[in-house]
């Protein structure tokens, strides 16, 4: 195998770890997503696009590369002036490796893709889970001011019994309070609902997407062990 294909094979097996990382309970988001604003991903994070621009460019063009090997290989295996035995292992043995160098960087530009993906839908449900746990302190916060208002609406009728113009008017403001921290706690219990919904929506996403790794895995086994079963032949 030459250096470069080498070091695409190295990097298709630091994806495959990465995907691992990120697809097992490894972590939790919020811990993965304060990884990902650590100082040193943040001071890359201005330029990250473009890194991975060039990457997949890279890669598309050692796909192109491995296509075009296998086209040939394979357009002079069908000649019928290659009798040789010696000549027809090498044609088989330089399509063998074409093949191989087609799998490898295919499967390369797809984990680019997965590993982005993922490390979206992890940021997306560290969000909402900070966002969860937001609306929960300002219910909590809300249910406390409704107590504390209850307990002085008490206080201020056992106080107030002499002057019934004070006693209503108080009674009212209390029950205007206590309707505007209802429809906020409304408001907020809605908030939550649609926030468990969209959780729901990108861990189905994260679902999917893990499903689609694993067939895909499968069928390249099935394929290496087709390309093997054929060189054995």
């Amino acid at each position: 195998m030459s250096l470069q294909w080498t070091l695409i094979a190295g990097f298709l097996y630091i994806e495959v770890a990465i995907v691992l990382l990120l697809v097992l309970p490894v972590a939790s988001p919020t811990r993965w997503q304060k990884f990902f604003k650590s100082r040193f991903l943040q001071s890359l994070n201005n330029q990250a696009s473009i890194y991975f621009v060039v990457l997949l460019g890279v890669l598309v063009l050692f796909l192109l590369d491995a296509i075009r090997e296998m086209r040939k290989y394979s357009t002079s295996l069908d000649h019928p002036e290659h009798h040789q035995l010696n000549v027809e292992m090498q044609e088989n043995m330089r399509l063998f490796r074409a093949q191989r160098n087609f799998y490898i960087s295919g499967f390369a530009l797809f984990l680019s893709l997965v590993i982005r993906r993922l490390i979206i839908l992890i940021s997306a449900q560290a969000s909402l889970l900070a966002q969860h746990e937001a609306a929960m302190r300002q219910a909590q916060s809300a249910t406390t001011t409704a107590r504390s208002l209850l307990s002085q609406r008490t206080i201020g009728e056992s106080a107030q019994n002499d002057s019934n113009e004070a006693h209503d008017k108080a009674v009212s403001e209390l029950k205007t309070q206590i309707k505007e921290l209802q429809a906020k706690n409304q408001e907020l219990e809605s908030n939550l609902i649609k926030e468990k919904m969209d959780k729901e929506v990108i861990l189905s996403q994260a679902e999917s997407v893990t499903k689609e790794y694993d067939r895909l895995t499968r069928d390249y086994m099935k394929l290496t062990r087709s390309d093997g079963d054929k060189k054995t032949d």
